[in-house]
């Protein structure tokens, strides 16, 4: 029988992979029978597998031999290699089988390649063999070093953390095979971070080792290596770094700057005033450092300290007035803590630090002090003047002990001395005033700036000065056949003055009516009295009207009385005997007569702004005047232009030299009336008003003037004449026109118009013949 046969090659081969090629075997027929006759030999190829190591040294790796048992060696046989890298990566002997790796093979690409093996007899072409399949496997050696794909690394914890604190994890990956060998088995070291730090050496745990204070060293940094192989020698590495930083804990108490602090303060300084500050430090960051300043000892009371919270400094400020004269220095001790401690760290705050502040009160001159806050005094209304109402007392509280004056601001009814003093001027009527509010002003004799006021407060007592009389004004009507004993008016007192007990008020009639009057009263006991007919039978032409003296008593000490009349008006009433139909009649006619009244007043008024009216109307009429054209302003007008010209090079734009040079002479035009007629006619000019067809004409003129003047000024422009009146004689008196005149002219006449025209005679009329 044939046989296929199989060579490898075991250069370079472990033992394990030596063990695997050697079970790769053809079986033959012989070797079938020998297992068992029942097993039937066939001819084909078996299934194998060849192993290559990557990264190999040479570019011409031979891997093993492929090889039919039918081959005789004739060279009568072709081998042809099919499949992954064939002809590129791997190339087999045409004639012999060889197997070979032409280029470097790395596992981390690719470990495995499939292949199919065939062979053909050349002479004839045809296959002898099927195609059979077999594969190539990269085996791996330890060509790759352990790598961190995290790093490097950050990790924060707490500074002053017990030993074996988790800080954190790190980990690095090696590419290659782990199953192969111990070439992806890795192991951690610490390479930079003792003695503070350990890390596990199969995990890469990184372990507080011992306890960091932060204020000492803030950040760490540590170096872990990764060391394939398990660590042994000739294993590959690979290293990270682990930026470590502590955070910060309260283990720092705040602790004074100073032990002694000196701060002085004027004794005039108002409370709340801040005289000074204090400060410590704590070497812990943030809430950790924020704290609160506080008052250990203070017997006086006299001063706080307020913390400022965003510069964490004590301000030590008054809580009470200081007084040089009293207590001229201050000590006092003052603490600080943190305002955020945990439990578990009041162990680092057992003691407060604490400073001393001295206090030093500096003297001023201080305004006078009264001895009270405000003053009360009490006096009867009616004291005559120059009497006492009370004393009001101040003093310098400075050493010096200066002289006070005293002086009552704006006050026209009281009046006070050097000594304090305070007296009425004019006597004081408690009906007026009850209470007058006072300020009395205490002023240093030696430094009249240093001034004090106080409230003083007057109160003037009632005393019985006022006589009760009536509650208001009464008018009391009966009528002719009234009855007798007919209550016919209910009255009541008043009394001004201020009673301690109720008021009380008595009525009765005066002696010399009590026998013979027509009218009793009856006291009510209420301070109301009624009035009584005490006969029948009033008559209204024989006495229309009694006036009865009603004499009211108080009952102050002494008691008052004061007599007052109530008129009783006698009316005829209607058949009913009604004293209520003649009141009313009475009030209709007073009403009646308050509306003639008002309506009086009425036409009154309206006649007086009628007289106002007319007198207003009559001097605007005045001010008007008989010829409007008078208030013109005769004379030639000079106007601006806002034409734009074609500039230096533009000959007919409007020339202005005639405004700017006195060489440039207007066409001459002859006046229409003859200089000897001025003065007799000018007079009369001005009394003649405006005509219309007079004006429409000039307006005519000065048009067909302005249209064939050629130094008039350009299109489009506006131009105005003043009209001088009709039959004017003198013409325009303009300076504008008098360099165009007639040389001719005779000005003589203007001596003759008066001492306002001497000024132009002497211009024009000697002038001008001295010229010719």
């Amino acid at each position: 029988m044939n046989r296929f046969l199989l060579l490898l090659s075991m250069v370079g081969i472990p033992l394990l992979q030596l063990c695997l090629a050697v079970t790769a075997y053809l079986e033959t027929e012989e070797v079938q029978q020998s297992v068992g006759s029942h097993v039937r030999a066939k001819r084909a190829w078996v299934w194998n597998q060849f192993f290559v190591p990557e990264e190999m040294n040479t570019t011409r790796y031979h891997i093993g031999r492929l090889r039919s048992d039918i081959d005789n060696e004739n060279n009568s046989f072709q081998y042809k290699l099919l499949g992954d890298g064939a002809g590129t990566i791997f190339e087999i002997g045409s004639n012999t089988g060889d197997l070979y790796a032409v280029q470097k093979l790395d596992r981390e690409e690719r470990s495995l390649y499939t292949l199919r093996a065939q062979v053909t007899d050349t002479t004839t072409g045809q296959a002898v063999e099927t195609e059979s399949e077999f594969v190539i496997r990269v085996s791996d050696i330890n060509d790759n070093e352990p790598k961190f794909l995290d790093g490097p690394y950050e990790a924060i914890v707490p500074e002053m953390s017990p030993e074996g604190t988790f800080v954190i994890q790190v980990t690095a990956s090696d590419a290659d095979d782990p199953s192969s060998g111990n070439n992806a088995r890795l192991l951690y070291s610490l390479l930079l971070g003792q003695p503070y730090f350990s890390i596990e050496p199969t995990t890469g745990v990184i372990r507080i080792f011992s306890e960091m204070d932060r204020e000492l060293q803030e950040e760490h940094h540590v170096i872990i290596q990764a060391k394939d192989m398990i660590g042994q020698p000739g294993g590959l590495t690979g290293t990270t770094s682990v930026l470590i930083k502590l955070s910060d804990i309260n283990d720092n108490k705040p602790i004074f700057k100073e032990n002694f602090y000196r701060m002085s303060v004027p004794e005039s300084a108002p409370i709340g005033t801040s005289i000074g500050t204090i400060i410590a430090y704590d070497y812990d960051l943030a809430e950790n450092a924020e704290m609160d300043y506080s008052i250990e000892e203070d017997d006086s009371q006299t001063f706080e300290i307020i913390t400022n919270n965003e510069t964490q400094e004590g301000i030590v400020t008054l809580k009470k007035k200081v007084d040089f004269e009293l207590q001229n220095h201050h000590g006092i001790r003052a603490k600080v803590k943190n305002r955020h401690v945990a439990d578990h760290l009041q162990n680092y705050h057992v003691a407060a630090s604490t400073t001393f502040i001295k206090v030093q009160v500096e003297d001023e001159d201080e305004p006078p002090v009264f001895h009270l806050p405000y003053y009360i005094f009490e006096i009867s209304e009616g004291n005559p003047h120059g009497s006492s109402v009370g004393t009001v007392s101040a003093r310098d509280p400075d050493y010096k002990n200066s002289p006070i004056r005293y002086s009552i601001t704006r006050s026209k009814m009281f009046s006070i001395d050097n000594n304090g003093t305070i007296t009425v001027i004019p006597p004081l009527d408690r009906e007026i005033s009850a209470w007058y509010n006072l300020s009395v002003t205490a002023t240093e004799k030696y430094n009249i700036q240093q001034i004090f006021e106080v409230p003083v407060f007057v109160h003037v007592l009632n005393i019985n000065d006022h006589a009760p009389e009536f509650s208001q004004y009464y008018e009391t009507y009966i009528c002719e056949n009234v009855d007798a004993g007919q209550v016919i008016q209910i009255i009541s007192a008043v009394d001004r003055d201020e009673s301690v007990e109720e008021h009380h008020f008595y009525f009765n009639l005066s002696i010399e009516d009590t026998t013979n009057s027509s009218f009793m009263i009856i006291d009510s006991q209420d301070n109301t009295a009624k009035v009584l007919t005490n006969r029948m039978s009033f008559s209204l032409q024989e006495e229309p009207v009694f006036y009865l003296p009603i004499v009211i008593s108080d009952n102050g000490i002494p008691a008052l009385t004061s007599t007052n009349t109530l008129p009783i008006y006698v009316c005829a009433c209607d058949d009913h005997g009604s004293a209520e139909t003649c009141s009313n009649r009475d009030r209709m006619l007073a009403k009646g007569f308050r509306t003639e009244v008002i309506i009086a007043v009425f036409i009154c008024v309206v006649i007086i702004f009628g007289f106002i009216f007319l007198i207003l109307s009559l001097k605007q009429k005045r001010k008007q005047t008989l010829f409007p054209e008078k208030s013109e302003d005769f004379r030639q007008n000079i106007f601006r232009y806002d034409d734009e010209g074609g500039g230096e090079e533009d000959t007919e734009a409007f020339d202005i030299g005639e405004l700017r040079t006195s060489t440039f002479m207007r066409e001459h035009r002859a006046r229409k009336h003859a200089p000897s007629e001025i003065p007799s006619m000018y007079r009369q000019s001005l009394q003649v008003g405006p005509d219309s067809a007079i004006f429409r004409k000039f307006i005519l003129e000065k048009l067909e003037e302005a249209n064939t003047d050629p130094c008039a000024p350009p299109f489009d422009s506006l131009q105005t004449f003043a009209f001088e009146g009709t039959g004017s004689l003198a013409a325009s008196l303009s300076s504008l026109g008098s360099e165009v005149s007639d040389p001719d002219d005779n000005y003589d006449y203007l001596n003759d118009l008066g001492p306002r025209f001497q000024r132009l005679a002497c211009m024009f009329g000697s002038a001008m013949q001295s010229n010719n």
